[in-house]
């Protein structure tokens, strides 16, 4: 599906562009979105590299594990799994601060392996809880948001902060308010 909505962008760029008569701009524009693209992967690798040996280093620590421990009753409360081994709380720990600490990248690995965990033991609810949970992009910290802000030369990176928690909460309600609904329904 992907591949045909790439298919349709590109085919209507072409069109409007020939159509308007700046076809000449379209070469330029590309190439210049193309270096924005390298640029954005890589002002987002520092941090990416660093959050992920952050948690390797958690993990071979056993931090995870004590970070597992505490996160439970909240993490259980939203997402309600219906049996929870050490491993399986440790990814839904994981993603969840991963997630709260707005570093989604390091939280995407964590989450689809409980995501995999969860399916595997017949538990769909649980599975769509994180999923939404997911999806709603709670956060306390938005650090990459804030990394790049500063990257691009914010003088306070971090002034985003009440605006991302009115929107992670909001998101959060919307989204297990229609999860509420449609399981009635269902």
């Amino acid at each position: 599906m992907l591949s045909m909505i790439l298919l349709f962008l590109s085919v209507s760029s072409l069109a409007a562009a020939g159509i308007t008569g700046r076809f000449s701009l379209l070469t330029p524009a590309l190439l210049e979105g193309a270096g924005a693209g390298v640029t954005l992967c890589l002002t987002l690798a520092g941090p990416v590299c660093l959050w992920s040996g952050v948690s390797e280093v958690f993990g071979r620590a056993g931090i995870s594990r004590v970070i597992a421990r505490a996160a439970w009753p909240l993490v259980s409360r939203l997402i309600g799994p219906k049996e929870a081994s050490l491993p399986l709380r440790a990814s839904l720990a994981e993603n969840f601060s991963s997630n709260l600490l707005g570093i989604g990248n390091a939280a995407t690995p964590a989450g689809l392996k409980a995501e995999a965990m969860l399916e595997e033991n017949g538990d769909h609810r649980a599975a769509a809880r994180l999923a939404l949970l997911n999806a709603s992009s709670v956060q306390l910290i938005p650090l990459t948001a804030a990394a790049m802000r500063a990257s691009h030369g914010a003088s306070r990176p971090m002034d985003i902060l009440g605006g991302v928690l009115f929107a992670s909460v909001i998101s959060l309600a919307v989204a297990f308010g229609v999860f509420g609904l449609l399981s009635r329904r269902g």
